[in-house]
Formats: C-alpha cells, sequence, structure tokens
C-alpha cells in the first residue's frame, strides 16, 4: 500500500506532528511540570493532574480504533485544536531528581561553592555600590564590558591581560576493585538532615513567609547549615530547584527588611547563577555576558555590569573565554602580529565552575587520548582501520549502524584488546542482545558493571565503543574520558540528528565540528519503510514512503480530546489486532507533561482503560506501566509489582528494583506514555506519537526524527498540526547550543605535545 503524500488528505491514517525540539530538561533533574515556564519552572501538583484527567474524554466501551493503514506522516488535513497550549513548554523530560551518588555529588558539589562564596563576601565586608568597590579581576571585567559596549575596545584586551579563569582539574577516580555485571540498584535514599537542622530551617522559612514544606529541598541543596546560610543571604534560596526570582526577593524582604534592596550584590550573585542555570538547562555550558545582563534587566537589576562584577567576585560565575585563556607574559608575540583594533573581538564569557571544570577537563582527556593513542594497521571496514590507528574516532549512523562498533569490538576481543560496549540505556543493552556484552555508561562509571578499575584508578580497557554519543552531557563526558587510560581506544558512535544531551553540553556535535580526530560515516541505512521515512526526516525532507505492512499510520484529530480518545484506541485495539503487537509493547509519546494530551492526561485515560484503581500506593498500582528517573536524562521503563514497608517494587528492563517510599513520588511517573526527551536511547516494537494542535510552534527537525525513530515495526501518528509538521522538518533546525568544547580541543592539538 502506497503512504499518502504530505498535505494530502487521508481520512484512514494519522499524521503525526513532532513535538517541540526544544531545550533539554533541567540539568539539575528538577520535575518542572508547570504549563506555562521555562525549564525548571515549577513542579506538578495534585491540582495539574486533576485538571488534567477531566479534560480527557474518556473513550467510549466497544468503540471501534481507527484502521491502521499504510500512511506518511504530515498527510494529515486535519484542523488545528482550539485548546490553549497543550504543550508543556518545559521539555524536561527526564522529569525527576537524579539519584544515587550522581544527585550526592552534585549536591557537595554545590554546598562546596556556597561555602566558599561565604568566605569571600565575610572577607569583603559590605555591598558593592555601582562597582565602586570592585578590585581586581571584577573590577577589571566592569571595565572591559563597559569598554566592548562603548566601541573602545573589542574586548580581548581584558584577556590578553588577565590571567587564566579556569577551575583546576579534578583529582583522578580512587581505585575501583573489579566488580560483576549486576542489576541496578535501588535508587539512593537522600542525605538524612538532622531534625534539629530542618527544624532551624523550618521555622527561617516560616518568617520568611516562604512554605515550611521547602525545608527539605533547602537542606538538601544548602546542607545542615542551610538556617544559618540562608539568614545571611537569603537569596541563596534560589539555588533550591523551582523557586523563582521573584519568590526569592519576597523571602529576602521579609527577612532583611527595608535594608533589601534590588542592588545588593547578594542577590546580583544569585540571579547570574540562576540565570547560568537556565542556559545550562538549555544545554549552554557558557553564556555570553551581554545575554546574561540582558537577563539582569528584565529582573530589575539597576546596574548589569556591576552585578556581573561583583558575581565574578562572589565566585558564583566565572570569565572565561571561547579558547584556552593565555597568560599575556607567555605569549609570544607573533601570536599577535596586527595591532589590538584590528584584533577580532573575543567575547566575554560567564559560565558556572561546574561546566567551566567539565568541559576544560573533557577536553585535555580528549586531547590526551588523542596524543596516546597508538598507531596499529588493522585490515577490514574503514571503522576498524580508523580505530586501528587513532586513541580518537567519531562514528556516526542511524540504528543499523550500531552494528559496526559492536563488530569492532568483536574484532579487538579476537585479538587479546580488553574492549567494551557502553550505551546509554537499559533498552540498548536489550537490542545488541547478551552476546553484545554491553554496559551502560552510567553502571560502567559508578563499577555496577564493566572491567572495574586497574591500580591507577583507570577503566581496565584498551578500547571502548560509546554507542548514543550524541546523549552524552559534558560532565558524564568528561567522567568517562578521565576514567580511561593513556594509550586507550575511544570512539564515540551515534546519529548526529537525534535531540542533544538531557545536560549541557554537545559533546558529539563538537567533535564532528572540530575535526580533531577521524571521522567514519557508516553508509549502512535503516531498513524498510521506517527507516526510510527517518532518513529523509533527517535531511529536511518528509517524503511519500511505501508501507505495504501498515508499519506507518496517519491518524487526524481535530481537537486534544480526540487525540487523547485516538491515542487509547490504538493503543488497545488497533495496532494489536492489525500489526500484532500486544499493547505493553506499545509506547506512547507526546511533546510534554502538561496540557490537554500531555503525559499526565494521556496516562490518565491509559490507566483508565488498562489498569484501574485507586493509585492506593503513592498513586500507583500494582500492574501499573511506569517510568523511573534513575538521573536526568535516563529513564527505566517498569511495572509495578508489589507494595512494602520498605517501598514500591517494580520489575522493568533493568531488572527488579524498590523505591522507597519516600522517593516514589520523585522517581516515578505512569509511564504507558512519555515525552521523547524521556524516551533517549530507547526504542519499542510500536510507537504512537501524539502531536495536539497547540505543539505546532514548537516542533522541529530533531524532535520529529527522534520521535519517529523509536518505533521499530510500527509508527502511529496522531496528527493535529497540520502543515506544520512538513514545515518544521524542512526549516527547523536544532536551537544551538554555547559551548566551550570544539575552541578548546582544536587549541590544544594544535600546541605541540609536552615531551
Amino acid at each position: 500500500m502506497t503512504a499518502s503524500t504530505p498535505h494530502s488528505a487521508d481520512a484512514s491514517g494519522a499524521d503525526g506532528d513532532p513535538p517541540p525540539g526544544g531545550p533539554a530538561p533541567d540539568a539539575a533533574g528538577a520535575v518542572a511540570e508547570e504549563d506555562g515556564g521555562g525549564p525548571g519552572a515549577g513542579r506538578a501538583t495534585a491540582a495539574d493532574a486533576t485538571d488534567a484527567a477531566e479534560a480527557v474524554e474518556a473513550p467510549e466501551a466497544g468503540a471501534p480504533g481507527p484502521d491502521v493503514t499504510g500512511g506518511t506522516p504530515g498527510s494529515g488535513a486535519a484542523e488545528t485544536g482550539s485548546e490553549g497550549p497543550g504543550a508543556d513548554p518545559n521539555p524536561a523530560d527526564g522529569g525527576t531528581e537524579g539519584t544515587g551518588g550522581e544527585a550526592q555529588a552534585e549536591l557537595a558539589a554545590q554546598r562546596a561553592l556556597r561555602e566558599r562564596i561565604a568566605r569571600r563576601k565575610a572577607e569583603r565586608g559590605g555591598p558593592v555600590d555601582s562597582g565602586a568597590k570592585l578590585s581586581g579581576q571584577a573590577a577589571d571585567l566592569l571595565a572591559a564590558v563597559r569598554a566592548v559596549e562603548s566601541g573602545t575596545s573589542s574586548g580581548s584586551d581584558f584577556f590578553d591581560d588577565a590571567p587564566a579563569a579556569t577551575a583546576p582539574r579534578p583529582a583522578a577516580a580512587a581505585p575501583r576493585p573489579t566488580v560483576p555485571r549486576a542489576a541496578p540498584a535501588a535508587p539512593a535514599a537522600p542525605r538524612r538532615t538532622p531534625p534539629e537542622a530542618l527544624e532551624a530551617v523550618r521555622a527561617l522559612l516560616a518568617r520568611g513567609g516562604a512554605p515550611e514544606g521547602l525545608a527539605g529541598a533547602v537542606a538538601e541543596t544548602l546542607g545542615d547549615g542551610a538556617a544559618g546560610l540562608l539568614a545571611e543571604d537569603p537569596w541563596l534560596v534560589l539555588s533550591v530547584p523551582g523557586v523563582r526570582p521573584e519568590q526569592a526577593d519576597a523571602f529576602a524582604r521579609a527577612l532583611l527588611g527595608p535594608g533589601c534592596g534590588p542592588e545588593d550584590e547578594r542577590r546580583a550573585a544569585a540571579l547570574v547563577a540562576w540565570l547560568l542555570e537556565r542556559a545550562a538547562a538549555h544545554g549552554h555550558t557558557v553564556q555570553e555576558v551581554s545575554a546574561v545582563r540582558t537577563g539582569l534587566t528584565g529582573l530589575g537589576v539597576p546596574d548589569e555590569d556591576a552585578a556581573v562584577a561583583a558575581a565574578v567576585e562572589a565566585g558564583a560565575a566565572l570569565v572565561l573565554q571561547d579558547g584556552t585563556t593565555v597568560d599575556a607574559a607567555e605569549e609570544p608575540e607573533e601570536a599577535h602580529p596586527t595591532a589590538p583594533e584590528d584584533r577580532p573581538p573575543v567575547p566575554v564569557l560567564l559560565g558556572l565552575d561546574r561546566y567551566a571544570m567539565a568541559e576544560e577537563s573533557l577536553a585535555d582527556g580528549l586531547a590526551r587520548l588523542v596524543r596516546t593513542g597508538p598507531g596499529d594497521t588493522w585490515e577490514g571496514p574503514d571503522l576498524v582501520r580508523a580505530a586501528a590507528g587513532s586513541g580518537l574516532v567519531v562514528h556516526t549512523g542511524g540504528e543499523a549502524a550500531r552494528a559496526e562498533p559492536v563488530a569492532l569490538v568483536a574484532g579487538a576481543r579476537e585479538r587479546g584488546l580488553r574492549a567494551l560496549v557502553a550505551v546509554h540505556s537499559r533498552s540498548g543493552c536489550r537490542r545488541l542482545g547478551a552476546q553484545g556484552g554491553a554496559v551502560t555508561v552510567a553502571d560502567l562509571l559508578s563499577g555496577a558493571a564493566g572491567p572495574g578499575r586497574d591500580e591507577d584508578g583507570a577503566l581496565a580497557l584498551d578500547l571502548l565503543a560509546v554507542l548514543d554519543a550524541p546523549l552524552l552531557d559534558v560532565e558524564s563526558a568528561a567522567a568517562l574520558v578521565e576514567a580511561l587510560p593513556d594509550g586507550c581506544r575511544l570512539v564515540l558512535s551515534g546519529d548526529p540528528h537525534v535531540l542533544g544531551a538531557a545536560g549541557a553540553g554537545r559533546v558529539f556535535a563538537d567533535l564532528l565540528a572540530a575535526g580533531v580526530c577521524p571521522r567514519v560515516d557508516s553508509r549502512l541505512p535503516d531498513p524498510g519503510p521506517l527507516g526510510e521515512l527517518v532518513s529523509g526526516i533527517g535531511i529536511g525532507e518528509l517524503n511519500q514512503v511505501d508501507a505495504p505492512g501498515k508499519e506507518i499510520a496517519v491518524v487526524p484529530v481535530r481537537e486534544a480530546a480526540e487525540a487523547v480518545h485516538r491515542t487509547v484506541q490504538l493503543v488497545a485495539d488497533s495496532v494489536p489486532r492489525a500489526i500484532g503487537v500486544p499493547a505493553d509493547r506499545t509506547q506512547v509519546l507526546t511533546v510534554g507533561h502538561g496540557g490537554p494530551a500531555g503525559t499526565r492526561a494521556l496516562n490518565t485515560a491509559l490507566k483508565q482503560h488498562f489498569n484501574p484503581g485507586p493509585g492506593r500506593f503513592g498513586g500507583f498500582d500494582p500492574g501499573d506501566r511506569v517510568a523511573l528517573a534513575e538521573a536526568p536524562g535516563r529513564t527505566v521503563t517498569a511495572t509495578v509489582v508489589s507494595a512494602s514497608p520498605d517501598g514500591l517494587r517494580l520489575d522493568g528492563e533493568g531488572g527488579a528494583v524498590t523505591v522507597p517510599r519516600d522517593r516514589v513520588a520523585s522517581l516515578l511517573r505512569h509511564g504507558w506514555a512519555m515525552t521523547v526527551h524521556q524516551a533517549a536511547g530507547m526504542r519499542w516494537p510500536a510507537v504512537v506519537v501524539v502531536l495536539p494542535g497547540d505543539a505546532a510552534a514548537g516542533l522541529s527537525r530533531p524532535w520529529v526524527y527522534t520521535a519517529f525513530g523509536r518505533a521499530e515495526r510500527h509508527l502511529s501518528v496522531v496528527q493535529g498540526v497540520d502543515r506544520a509538521l512538513p514545515g518544521a522538518v524542512a526549516e527547523v533546525a536544532a536551537e544551538p547550543r554555547r559551548t566551550r568544547l570544539g575552541v578548546l580541543l582544536r587549541g590544544l592539538l594544535a600546541e605541540p605535545s609536552a615531551s
């Protein structure tokens, strides 16, 4: 059967419109679920779920489902829904706070930063008036910014005369013993705050008019001394996920009284850090100072330049360059053959130390692998020959191309090398099968799986092939590369067209653009109609595709309630009957958590159909399908088995796991419907992509490509965006991310290697 072409009406099919391809999930892992607001804007409430449930049209008992016939997404002529914005504008698809050691390490780093800020403030004394009391680097920054704005300087002079403002490289990881492969451990319980410390925080919050229920989050973020820190600097509450500037201002006014003003340097430092965290939630590791100044203007800061300089002096932000900062005293004369006024402008960048440290550490580590890489010669395909003679190789391709790095690892093992495949998700392990011996990157780094560490603390590997490399954020990539020994071969493989990492950075794209190592582009196409459809989307074309086996179906809808109704029919009846894929192997994907056709509304309807119940265990019942957020951007699907005093017992792809009772609300969602960011690195036999009409403005090519590429055998698209789908595929590229990795790498590898 021939699928209809884009824009043609097809009553029997369903056209799929991609959801927003916007910013990545909140790097802190917060569940930002308010229907209005950017990443990290807020958290879901019971009222949100109730509203979503009331917006769902209950499926009619015994109603026939839509016919699953061949179709090409984009072919439906459905009218746009009339409801208000239904897509959650915050694509925090990872949706929950991280678990285990990663979360504890991040909190410890945040506490250390706050303690450093407190010490610096104690050393300095009073507030800064319009930059008058600034000195050293902060005063230089203020002068440089104003000179650039006035046109009297390019901005490069600041860096030519200043030492590097970079964080030190973290110490190497401690040696780990070899450990066997293991099922995932239960999510770690949060650090316990002493009762007296928690009570002090509650009392302070009450005095400032803030909800006492925020005490746990404040104590977890700021540590046991949170009450004292907040009493001295009330704006530190802004570091708690979900707190907005206007709320922090009100809290500060209640505690400080008339002495609290918008020019307070403590407010400036907190707002600059908040803006940089929001930028990181969109994938940026740095921001130009002009962008930060614009954000401060919108927040009512009277002197943006002084605020930025005060934040730098307080340690809330670092001053950075695009490239490697060089001390002017050590810079050769020929480095500047032209007059200063003729040099290209060097942007003044601001960043948080955690991302600056990770990006510079990653660049150092990758350059080390390139310089210490072997120079062997192996016979075989392009990837084998490239990996033989280089310590770093990038490999691109779709789902079928994953076989190439897997074959490379198998061949390396035959040559007697210690070789391993690492993937993003447990779904990736399943797809490669037991013979692939793959582990997840998270398990490899934690020691839960893989070869363990050698006596120097490095992973006992000679070759590591990382699939799903576009999903690596800069911090995970830095930890991974630092763990590899000198002389190890690293192959980063993935599809460059998918949505990027949930955290800050664009590691894979930066490496492709930098051109500092061999690149191998796979010529192995994904098979069948789905492969043909997705490949066309990757180059900006929504092509006509023949689907003789009903691999693609398009179901036009007119409004969000109809989209929910048709989705339930597809999962429960049409796909099992026509395609033979059972409901428990069919995944629904949509644009976001909120709105009348978001995950909350869809999960309400799907639970009602498949597993009705009162939700007596924290909102869940045995048999419920759930999504467990192990960490931001890393989700595991599972089924609720039972409940016990210890928590909720689940069974899923990663094996059995128990979620502690006090973590159920923050770590679990119902999982019949997920967002595309949650689905990163996973695939299912059948996928239903729901595109309500109000999602049209947020569609992008990477979102469509990723959503449609999650299907292995069948794709149904519930299409409510009409012509916005082909328009997005053709015209809306990925949102750019501001990073420094590519420039850092080129600078390092342009230098002669140290003897």
